[in-house]
């Protein structure tokens, strides 16, 4: 402490101990001392480390001393600071005498090395003189505080090797000049540091015990008298004037990762050669020696490296076991069946087989034949190819269903004959029942098949797998209804899986599965085509199946989806389905359709198809047009036979039937010679009004008006608007009636396109015709009517004389029956008067040629009587 006052004389706060190296984990004790200075006491003093210490921590240990504990606990060396808290002016001033500070260094404490080991390698002939040894650095350490290694190696006679390293490195190498063979070595390590040191356990030994060489020379050879045995031999790597050996041998068939031990009993002397025995004839085998040090301590040395592989193959021997025969079996024809012999080498070949021997023995109606028949077997010798079973085709027969067949087999390799092997086919109808509820799962990288057996005694099972036109099956016992496929499978593969139940050596009926070893996504969608033309609300899509190889899984479904424009719509259908019919399309729209495959690992779209519905659906304009046709031949057949059947009436409308003038008696009406009247006839109409004169009366009165009459024509008629009655000319203008001057305007506009005729005819005889006995009577006739007059009344006569036509006319009839007493004067006659008594009732007028009209009547006294256009004018009349 007084070396420090006087090194800090010129401080007035000093910490002892100085520049400590500290433990992490353990505790600090510093102390503050007050040097040269009375301006502060311990009672102004605190610590700080990487904060204010509390003062709990602190102990006053006088006026000028304070001291403090604290637990050293991160690995990051610091300061630690003591200062002073009072603010006189001299300390102020003097502020760095009033803080001092030390630098804390932490670290660990060394700890003991474990596990320490050395070797020294062979080198050319000899061993090496170096040394090299490793051990375990237990605990930690720090940049700060670090340790060191020491590596010790004493030889007999107390001489020392060292080396000497530094930091986390844990192994080393001494150069021993010479390598001390027969001799005890004794190895240590010291680490240290400066919070302590520790020593490792000593490792003593014989030097040879540190020894490692190279591995031995080895060579195989085999003896063709013993198939089972291999000679190995070999040549130590260094002479055994300096390392007797011990060797270990090992060996496995070649390809396989399972390597066979010789036990170190029969090999834990020192000896150059060794015989392997019990191996497969035939065989390529693997085989390695190492070898160390001998020594009863079997800690005592080390293992030198395996040798090189070398491999040999064991002599040929006669084949152990049968061959393994087996059948494909395929229709071929009508009752009969094609079958394929085909055969494994024995599990246990012995050698490479060169032929097969097969007799085939046909069985029917009690009636067995057969003879052997050489099948040769080219194949090359490879190496491994023993243990490879090779599949090989013996003979195809065509077998009746009621037959039955027993073969035999032998391999034969260049020793000898293999042990027969039997195969009994039975008759189909007789052939013996399968298992039943057959499963296949996949599990832990296996295909695991089970089934349930059937109720007869099995002696074995065949479990057949066929992909891809590879085939390959085993057996299983009769007693095991569960097994796990044991060939090299294959992902994405579909496997046809069969099982065969064996009854002694007869094959039962097969049951089948489908199964994946392990599923996929399919590498291929389906194509999808349309069948036939689009409709055009409908369309027929078609597909085929995706190839099996792309399918990669089971199709759980097929999903199909047509879009038109931006609106996609999607149909699910079953893995079985291939083609669909889209319904509900829309006319002279496009679609894209497309499908998409489901495996149970997900899904694939196939590629798109487009197409374009119908504007008018096959037929439909020809529907359309037959439709329309059809439809306008009803129309024109219902017009016909209207017409047919309403000809009558369509006749009386657009041809109305006109009356003939020429065949009225008014043609023939002379006043001189009067007419006979006539009683109506049957078919007239009734109603008649009559009107009856006496022929001197009638005189009278027509003299009366004779005078009227030119007035009347001269107001109503013209010349060549005469009546042409009586020979005068038939005129088809219109002529008004001569009541209408007297009824007024009215009657004027409603009549002036009609023409009135008249006539009065007097009942007397007509060209010295003697009148009837009847009351004579005058007759007054008069019609109206919108028609011209027919030509055959203006030439009556003519056509009378010529007889080739007759004309007939309707006209209303009129009389006034003078001899009446409730009569009327003959004075007082009017032909106004006889207008009101009119009424709508015709009689037919026939021809009359007889009659015509008298000389002295002139044309003009006659007046036709149409009858066509009167009727509507007598509506207001009422029958007399």
């Amino acid at each position: 402490i007084s070396d420090i006052f006087f090194y800090f004389y010129d401080y007035h706060l000093v910490i002892a101990p100085q520049s400590p190296v500290v433990q992490i984990g353990s505790n600090l004790t510093a102390i503050c001392m007050i040097n040269n200075t009375t301006e502060v006491t311990a009672d102004d003093l605190y610590w700080k480390l990487s904060e204010i210490i509390p003062k709990e921590h602190y102990i006053k240990i006088n006026s000028s001393a304070l001291n403090v504990t604290v637990t050293i606990r991160s690995e990051k060396s610091e300061w630690l600071f003591c200062s002073c808290k009072t603010e006189s002016h001299y300390v102020v001033l003097n502020r760095g005498k009033f803080t001092h500070g030390i630098w804390l260094r932490k670290g660990y404490r060394p700890e003991k090395p474990k596990n320490l080991s050395c070797i020294a390698v062979q080198e050319s002939d000899t061993i090496s003189s170096n040394i090299k040894c490793q051990w375990e650095a237990v605990g930690h350490q720090t940049e700060a505080v670090p340790t060191n290694y020491t590596l010790f190696i004493r030889q007999t006679g107390d001489k020392i090797y060292t080396a000497s390293i530094l930091g986390p490195v844990n192994k080393t190498t001494v150069d021993l000049n010479l390598f001390p063979h027969h001799m005890e070595l004794e190895i240590w390590v010291v680490a240290q540091n400066e919070l302590g040191k520790e020593e490792s356990e000593h490792l003593i030994k014989l030097a040879n015990c540190f020894v490692k060489t190279k591995p031995p020379s080895v060579a195989v050879i085999s003896e063709a008298v013993f198939p089972t045995s291999l000679v190995m031999s070999w040549n130590s790597s260094i002479d055994k004037s300096y390392l007797e050996t011990i060797y270990e041998i090992r060996f496995c068939p070649l390809g396989s990762q399972k390597w066979f031990y010789v036990p170190l009993a029969d090999t834990s002397r020192y000896i150059q050669s060794f015989r392997l025995q019990n191996l497969q004839p035939d065989t390529v085998y693997v085989t390695q020696v190492r070898c160390k040090y001998n020594n009863n301590n079997k800690h005592c040395g080390y293992w030198s490296d395996w040798s090189s592989n070398v491999t040999e193959r064991t002599p040929e021997d006669l084949p152990k076991s049968k061959p393994d025969v087996w059948i494909i079996t395929s229709e071929e024809g009508l009752n009969k069946r094609q079958i394929e012999f085909i055969c494994k080498d024995p599990e246990f070949s012995n050698g490479r087989i060169r032929r097969f021997n097969i007799m085939i023995e046909k069985q029917k109606d009690s009636i067995r034949n057969g003879t052997w028949e050489i099948i040769p077997v080219n194949r090359s010798l490879t190496d491994g190819s023993s243990s490879k079973k090779q599949i090989t085709p013996l003979k195809t027969i065509t077998l009746d269903d009621e037959e039955s067949v027993t073969v035999y087999v032998t391999a034969i390799n260049s020793v000898g004959a293999s042990p027969q092997a039997k195969l009994i086919i039975s008759r189909k109808t007789r052939e013996p029942p399968a298992v039943e509820k057959t499963e296949v799962q996949s599990h832990n990288g296996q295909l695991f098949l089970s089934w349930k057996p059937p109720n007869r005694t099995v002696s074995e099972y065949v479990v057949e797998w066929v992909s891809d036109g590879e085939r390959n099956w085993q057996r299983e016992n009769g007693k095991t209804n569960y097994t796990a496929i044991k060939g090299d499978l294959k992902q994405f593969v579909q496997y046809r899986i069969s099982v065969y139940p064996i009854y002694g050596k007869l094959v039962g009926k097969p049951v089948l599965e489908r199964a994946y070893f392990e599923q996929g996504v399919p590498s291929q969608g389906p194509i999808v085509n349309l069948s036939g033309d689009p409709g055009c609300y409908t369309a027929k899509l078609e597909w085929d199946e995706i190839p099996l190889i792309k399918r990669r899984g089971f199709i759980t479904n097929y999903t199909i989806y047509y879009r038109s424009g931006t609106e996609t719509r999607g149909i699910t259908v079953p893995a079985n389905t291939t083609s669909y019919i889209l319904t509900s399309l829309s006319r002279n729209t496009k679609y894209d359709i497309w499908i998409k495959a489901s495996t149970i690992r997900g899904s694939v779209n196939g590629s798109n198809h487009s197409f374009t519905t119908l504007k008018y659906a096959p037929g439909e304009i020809e529907g359309i047009v037959v439709g329309v046709s059809l439809g306008f031949l009803f129309v024109v057949l219902m017009t016909m036979l209207l017409c047919f059947c309403k000809k009558d009436v369509i006749k009386d409308n657009f041809w109305p039937q006109i009356p003939n003038p020429g065949d009225s008696t008014i043609g023939n009406w002379s006043p001189d010679y009067p007419l006979k009247a006539e009683a109506p006839r049957e078919n007239c109409l009734s109603g008649i009004s009559v009107l009856n004169v006496d022929v001197c009366d009638a005189k009278c009165v027509f003299e009366e008006d004779k005078a009227s009459l030119p007035l009347k024509k001269d107001k109503y008629l013209s010349e060549e608007h005469s009546s042409g009655i009586g020979g005068s000319s038939c005129m088809s203008s219109p002529r008004q009636s001569v009541s209408d001057s007297d009824e007024g305007g009215d009657m004027a506009d409603t009549t002036a396109s009609t023409i009135q005729y008249s006539s009065v005819v007097a009942s007397s005889g007509y060209k010295g015709q003697n009148p009837s006995s009847l009351p004579q009577q005058s007759i007054f006739s008069r019609s109206e009517s919108t028609q011209p007059l027919l030509d055959c009344e203006e030439n009556h006569d003519t056509m009378v004389q010529e007889g080739s036509r007759q004309c007939f006319l309707r006209q209303p009839c009129f009389t006034h029956n003078a001899g009446n007493e409730n009569a009327t004067d003959s004075n007082d006659f009017n032909p106004l008067e006889m207008e009101q008594q009119e009424v709508l009732d015709f009689c037919p007028l026939e021809e009359d040629t007889e009659h015509t009209a008298p000389a002295d009547c002139q044309s003009d006294d006659w007046i036709p009587a149409p009858v066509s256009s009167y009727m509507p004018q007598l509506g207001g009349y009422r029958p007399q």
